[in-house]
């Protein structure tokens, strides 16, 4: 994929992993597309300017995948600095000038990329497809190691689960995924099995601690993510919630209130601080990754439904 330049934002963090990645896309005709800006740092919108230039490259379009502030932000600048066209999804409230054509097609230079409404990691993404090298340019939709949080009110895993299997369906000839982290993935047709199969096996394995009884969310990551370092156990319980909405929403579990008040390590859990403990940009990614918005106030036990 030498039309393709990874620029690494030095934005590194357990959420960002070695950092956003921008992709600055050769399109022919001496012009360039650029995949997912990121974040709003100087050092890294020149970093951006001078790989297109570099290459002999003039950037006329920018696409956000979605609008978290480590992907979207640093499109303002970049635009400012070389009249490039911002595009995002219709719902993306990151300031863009044109709405990408959903299940359409952009066409920049000689290039024309496909795109994918693709709800789940927020409502306002998008993946887009260039058949012509065979390569997804997937956002935080799928990333080239780990896997992504799902975290309501921004995101839902019904919708998430559903956009893994259309790209399972629509792309199966799909050869390459670039990701917005990560190291680009080289058998996308595997990624996205093991991807979907990662989310049946999570929701398995919570079932299976429910059919031990009713418990909270805080119990419930202890059971199921028991393997994961406990500073991301605020994250694994916004998936675990993901789940469950879906599950009530479905008739699967029911809620009821705890008998008690929640305790301050429950709390710090399912409601953390994020500028307390890390610094502010870093409190904004995470912020927006699980739904910090979404206060949860009450603690509540989860039951199958017999």
């Amino acid at each position: 994929m030498r039309h393709v330049i990874t620029v690494r934002a030095p934005n590194p963090s357990p959420m960002t992993l070695s950092g956003t990645n921008s992709y600055v896309v050769d399109c022919f005709d001496r012009v360039a597309l650029v995949i997912d800006p990121g974040p709003n740092m100087d050092a890294h919108v020149r970093a951006l300017l001078t790989t297109a230039a570099e290459r002999g490259l003039r950037i006329v379009a920018i696409v956000v995948t979605h609008g978290h502030p480590d992907h979207a932000p640093a499109a303002i600048p970049l635009a400012f600095a070389t009249g490039a066209t911002v595009y995002a999804h219709p719902r993306c409230t990151t300031p863009h000038a044109r709405n990408l054509e959903l299940d359409g097609e952009l066409r920049v230079g000689e290039r024309t990329f496909s795109i994918m409404d693709a709800p789940g990691h927020t409502f306002d993404h998008i993946v887009l497809y260039d058949r012509h090298a065979e390569t997804l340019f997937t956002g935080d939709t799928i990333v080239g190691e780990g896997t992504v949080v799902i975290a309501p009110p921004g995101g839902a895993m019904r919708p998430y689960q559903a956009t893994l299997e259309r790209l399972a369906r629509e792309y199966s000839n799909a050869r390459f995924i670039l990701g917005g982290h990560g190291p680009v993935v080289n058998d996308a047709k595997a990624k996205i099995a093991e991807y979907i199969s990662h989310r049946k096996l999570r929701e398995t394995q919570l079932i299976d601690a429910l059919s031990c009884g009713a418990q909270t969310i805080p119990e419930l990551v202890a059971r199921v993510y028991a393997q994961t370092r406990r500073e991301l156990w605020p994250a694994a319980a916004r998936q675990i919630l993901a789940y469950l909405d879906a599950l009530c929403s479905e008739g699967r579990v029911s809620a009821t209130p705890a008998p008690r008040p929640m305790s301050a390590e429950e709390y710090a859990m399912l409601n953390p601080d994020w500028d307390s403990l890390v610094d502010p940009e870093l409190a904004k990614v995470l912020d927006a990754e699980l739904g910090a918005e979404y206060r949860i106030e009450k603690l509540d036990h989860y039951a199958l439904v017999r």
